[in-house]
């Protein structure tokens, strides 16, 4: 094998735990499994977890003695100013390929900013690190970027795997476990996990690029055969399952014979979904699904008004979605909402009521983002082309002449405060209970930060209307 011990590198640490510490690795776990037989021994390292190695110097010794091969995977743009400071400041002369969405949208920036990066892996990646382990010429590689006297060379992108060709990840290599670590509060007792049944989607809603890759491919919805996920399943011992597919239940007989194969297998997990609003018309699927440990749907609502929703193509509107809600809402699902505000014509009264039609829908929580644009966005050229509304960068929030992004701050938290009322908070931990969505001893330890939440509600209540100084 031409190399004998490879890195697989999670270099997210320090500030960024309470941003992406929730979940593992996914992506470059994929890759580590996607290695084996291809290479000697791989080691598997989130930095997260490895304190002593943090220190650039520290691990830059750990590779000069251990490793031949570095790949590290750049998922978020959060914090990308300090990875490329890191892979920068290792003192190494080894082999670093970098990979991950960031690094694909950024290839051009790492090969000219980051000397010690030689190779970029573009999109999805698993088939292409086994042919550079291989130690095939970096001239025969589809989907890699390189330099060659200095210059940039973007090889022909690669071909989308085969879902049924790659394999799950092997959670042997890890070494720490994930739970709940955010703003202070930790709850150990609660894992978590990640599993991907399906890559793509059919859906066409205008604001969206996750059925893009960072090229501008469209990945089209493609199924794992079952039995792997079921194997894969049952290599999990964390409490909580998200299944990162982007929509579920996108088809619907093979949701439930998933189900039927959970049940089947006494596979005795929480499960988190995504999925879109037309689920409540399978009453079959949703009563099966609940039986299967299915506890949280994670809903695309995006907008209470059809203008938007039209312009959108979610394909659904403001009435629709209170029937599905209502129909929802019979079953012992924790339901969390997604919204989308300063959208293009959108006043500061009509962002405001997300929060009024998210407690109508009887939505237990709720998330809100600003309208972004994306690089391959049908919605970039949309709002290049309106008058009065711009963007600082591709992955930017959009503003206007009429809300600049200091009025989108206090707009959300007129949306946040609006919905997360000391009642709303309440409910939502009440409803965590009813469904059972974590253990007795862990809601305890949960509940036990809700006295502080409280408190800091009631005094912003309390200053804004002048109680308080």
């Amino acid at each position: 094998m031409k190399y004998k011990h490879v890195l697989a590198l999670n270099p997210y640490f320090g500030s960024s735990t309470s941003t992406v510490g929730l979940f593992p690795p996914t992506g470059l776990e994929y890759i580590a499994a996607a290695m084996k037989g291809y290479a000697g021994k791989i080691t598997l390292m989130d930095l997260r977890h490895e304190a002593e190695f943090q220190n650039p110097a520290a691990l830059s010794a750990f590779i000069k003695k251990e490793i031949d091969l570095v790949c590290i995977s750049i998922r978020w743009g959060i914090f990308f100013k300090e990875i490329c400071e890191l892979i920068n400041q290792l003192t190494v002369d080894v082999p670093v390929v970098v990979g991950g969405y960031q690094a694909t949208e950024e290839v051009e920036f790492l090969l000219e900013h980051c000397p010690n990066i030689g190779v970029v892996v573009r999109g999805e990646g698993e088939f292409i690190i086994r042919e550079i382990v291989q130690g095939l010429p970096y001239k025969d590689i589809r989907g890699i970027s390189y330099r060659v006297d200095g210059k940039i060379v973007h090889n022909e992108n690669a071909q989308l795997p085969e879902l049924a060709l790659i394999p799950f990840p092997d959670r042997s290599m890890r070494k720490n476990s994930y739970y709940y670590e955010q703003h202070g509060a930790s709850l150990k007792a609660v894992t978590f996990d990640t599993v991907l049944t399906t890559r793509g989607c059919p859906f066409k809603c205008q604001f969206c690029t996750f059925s893009l890759n960072p090229l501008g491919q469209k990945r089209g919805y493609a199924e794992r055969p079952l039995a792997d996920v079921i194997e894969e399943l049952k290599t999990i011992t964390a409490d909580i399952i998200m299944l990162s597919d982007d929509n579920f239940f996108t088809n619907p007989r093979r949701s439930e014979e998933l189900c039927d194969l959970i049940i089947a297998n006494g596979i005795k997990k929480t499960f988190f979904v995504q999925t879109r609003i037309e689920i409540a018309k399978r009453p079959s699927l949703l009563e099966k699904a609940e039986k299967a440990g299915f506890k949280v749907l994670l809903i695309g609502v995006e907008s209470p008004h059809d203008k938007i929703l039209k312009h959108f193509q979610k394909g659904f509107t403001q009435d629709k979605i209170r029937r599905s809600f209502k129909e929802l809402n019979k079953y012992n699902f924790y339901i969390h909402g997604y919204f989308i505000y300063a959208n293009i014509g959108e006043t500061e009264e009509e962002m405001v009521y997300i929060a009024q039609f998210a407690r109508e829908l009887k939505l237990d929580s709720i998330s809100f983002h600003k309208l972004r644009v994306e690089k391959f966005s049908p919605l970039k050229e949309v709002v290049e082309n309106t008058p009065g509304y711009y963007y600082e960068y591709i992955g930017g929030p959009v503003y206007s002449d009429t809300h600049s992004l200091k009025d989108l701050k206090r707009i959300r938290d007129r949306i946040k405060f609006g919905f997360y009322t000391p009642g709303q908070v309440l409910r939502t931990f009440k409803k965590m209970y009813d469904v059972r969505l974590l253990s007795k001893s862990a809601m305890s330890s949960f509940m036990l930060t809700l006295p502080v939440l409280l408190y800091g509600m009631m005094k912003r209540e309390f200053r804004k209307k002048g109680w308080l100084s």
